[in-house]
């Protein structure tokens, strides 16, 4: 927490190496770790030339989005905001109403899985690439309006075989994590010709 009584030039500089670190964070989790107002937030994000979440957001996912080969756009499952191929990548996604259960608001383990899986095919640097194995564990009940962070790393890679692992988080607590093997298929052979043992 950083006391407000700290003077402006330091406020700055220490606003703009957290959003540096956390370039998803909101306003209103600034405003709160700052002890400050979210109209101060705003008006030092303009003097620092550092746009708002949401435009933070689109700039990452256009760089991003052109880079995948393996899935067309809607087919991942979030917002792509960072990619390396065949290396890593991150993705959000906010929990709305259609992915939680109606009795209790708490996310569906299927829209976790399909985050975290969609990202792992995402960074494969290949024109197809399919999930062979998953190994997953839901760690913490996700609940509607959370925004889930999901980062993926490839661990390592033999041959076509890349195993991927996957941890998401929700206000940087770990809630779901899975090991994902992909193969990269080679088009002309599709899933029928390629060999998974």
């Amino acid at each position: 927490m950083v006391n407000s009584s700290v003077p402006k030039p330091m406020r700055l500089k220490k606003l703009n190496i957290h959003i540096e670190e956390n370039p998803f964070v909101t306003d209103d989790e600034l405003s709160k770790l700052f002890k400050v107002s979210v109209q101060t937030i705003r008006l030092d994000r303009l003097e620092l030339g550092i746009p708002e979440l949401r435009e933070r957001m689109k700039q990452y996912a256009k760089k991003s989005y052109t880079q995948v080969k393996s899935l067309a756009v809607p087919e991942i499952i979030g917002e792509l905001l960072d990619i390396e191929l065949d290396k890593t990548g991150i993705s959000l996604l906010e929990v709305t109403d259609d992915m939680v259960f109606r009795k209790n608001g708490i996310a569906r383990g299927h829209v976790l899985f399909a985050q975290a899986n969609s990202l792992a095919v995402a960074i494969v640097d290949t024109e197809v690439a399919l999930t062979g194995m998953a190994k997953v564990t839901f760690i913490k009940p996700v609940r509607l309006g959370e925004k889930i962070v999901a980062k993926a790393v490839i661990n390592s890679r033999s041959g076509n075989k890349y195993n991927i692992w996957v941890t998401s988080k929700s206000d940087n607590e770990v809630v779901f994590k899975g090991g994902f093997r992909v193969f990269a298929v080679d088009y002309k052979e599709g899933a029928a010709g390629e060999n998974r043992s």
